[in-house]
């Protein structure tokens, strides 16, 4: 395993959409493990395979109940919604309220190959979407309300 660097705010691959993942081979299995370890290094609670510097549908998340790895995710449904803070690893020092769904049904592959799909809620559910907003080259900043503080 090895810790990798954080592509910070402004590195143009940010800002680019993420392939599917076609098979889950040694060299995802050891992204996943590398982008945990970098996580956690960095005080994260979550990281998304561009932030790696790599294009592909992975995400790793743990809100302290520990580590969700998902391959492919994609959110199914969401209930309510409710604004709060939100930083990046990519956009250091910087954060700002965002709105985001209260709850999430999220679907995605696990390390096997399994379909699993995963219910979040407060932290857990804004982490799954502020996630797969960067398999989509979106940031939070894009995001930020305005007059919030």
């Amino acid at each position: 395993m090895a810790i990798r660097n954080i592509r910070k705010i402004g590195d143009e691959l940010l800002r680019k959409k993420s392939k599917p993942v076609d098979e889950i081979n040694e060299r995802i299995l050891t992204l996943i493990k590398d982008m945990q370890e970098t996580m956690y290094a960095a005080d994260g609670v979550g990281l998304a395979a561009p932030q790696v510097g790599i294009l592909k549908r992975v995400i790793v998340i743990d809100v302290g109940n520990g580590p969700i790895n998902l391959i492919n995710p994609e959110i199914l449904e969401t209930y309510g919604e409710y604004i709060d803070e939100e930083g990046c690893l990519s956009i250091p020092g910087e954060q700002g309220k965002v709105l985001r769904p209260e709850k999430v049904k999220v679907r995605g592959l696990n390390e096997k190959g399994e379909e699993v799909t995963v219910e979040g809620e407060g932290l857990l559910a804004r982490a799954f979407c502020h996630e797969i907003d960067h398999l989509n080259g979106i940031l939070f900043v894009d995001k930020l309300i305005e007059g919030e503080e």
